[in-house]
């Protein structure tokens, strides 16, 4: 091990926390990597797939002496584990998460840990729409955003802790407010998620009247909102429900901007349009020049190229 800590804990061997397993064992993050997960098939998996010292399907075990535990799982569950996970928290063990919703997940982590225990959350801004064990790779968070959300008086060793494995991982760390963070993921992520799955699913009720014209003659627009639509359903469920503040204020304004929308095809304003059109062109230009996306017209990748930052939300 060339830095890092000494034993890593991942609760939740899914996209994410397999991936941080294979990023960790891939750049030596960690002397031991503890796999935890429920599903005794995914721990079977894990244990082929040799992603870890240590897999388990006992959390009290996992967690036990591990210097930083990481909580990869819906952020509707993440209260849950927390409260069984603190007890076997061995003193100044760092609590820390993945989930793309930040102030209900301090609200439900918090109160669970000892003073001995911090919690530094986080969110890694990168994933696909596949999950389970076998779907990380190594290089999903390379030159991706990691954003973390501590408290104001959290630990700074506890934070830097954090901040080392992302960036070791090759992430971006960037720090804010969980409420800022909720408002920006809620534009960013988790409208566009709505907005794709409400498409695709009035899509699929068109499917039976053209009798599968949507399917067989799909464009690329419509195949984009599909890979969205194709995410975890239980991780997205939690997230809407755990960020409704923020979605309906983000999706109030969306409203309202597709109501001018309508207006300007239904009375041919044909400038408005086009200027709207203009505004959001140079914004994915921006977007491509920063290097959170390519210009490749088709939206699909390689499997363990680096993919598009968001879908993991």
């Amino acid at each position: 091990m060339t830095g890092g800590v000494d034993r890593l804990a991942i609760v939740g061997l899914g996209l994410i926390g397999s991936s941080i397993a294979r990023g960790a064992r891939t750049y030596e993050l960690a002397r031991e990597i503890v796999a935890i997960d429920r599903d005794a098939g995914v721990i079977e998996r894990v244990r082929a797939l040799g992603l870890a010292e240590t897999a388990t399907c006992d959390p009290a075990e996992g967690v036990a002496g591990a210097d930083l535990v990481i909580l990869c799982v819906p952020v509707g569950a993440v209260g849950t584990v927390a409260a069984e996970i603190a007890p076997h928290l061995k003193p100044g063990a760092v609590v820390s998460d993945v989930g793309s919703v930040k102030a209900a997940v301090v609200a439900a982590v918090t109160p669970h840990l000892s003073e001995t225990n911090v919690f530094v959350p986080a969110h890694p801004v990168a994933g696909t729409e596949y999950s389970g064990p076998d779907s990380g790779f190594a290089t999903l968070f390379t030159n991706r955003w990691c954003i973390l959300t501590p408290a104001e008086d959290a630990d700074p060793a506890a934070v830097e802790r954090v901040q080392a494995l992302w960036q070791g991982l090759g992430a971006i760390v960037e720090t804010m407010t969980p409420e800022h963070h909720d408002l920006v993921l809620a534009i960013t992520s988790h409208v566009p998620h709505l907005i794709a799955y409400n498409i695709v699913g009035t899509a699929a009720d068109l499917e039976e009247v053209t009798q599968s014209e949507v399917i067989k003659f799909s464009a690329g627009g419509f195949r984009d909102f599909t890979r969205i639509a194709a995410s975890d359903p239980t991780m997205w469920r939690d997230i809407f429900l755990t960020n409704r503040e923020a979605v309906l204020e983000v999706l109030g304004r969306f409203n309202e901007d597709l109501s001018a929308l309508s207006r300007a095809i239904r009375w041919g304003d044909g400038e408005a349009l086009h200027d709207l059109f203009t505004r959001t062109r140079a914004i994915r230009r921006g977007i491509v020049a920063m290097g959170q996306e390519t210009a490749e017209p088709d939206f699909g990748r390689a499997r363990g190229a680096t993919p598009p930052a968001s879908d993991r939300a």
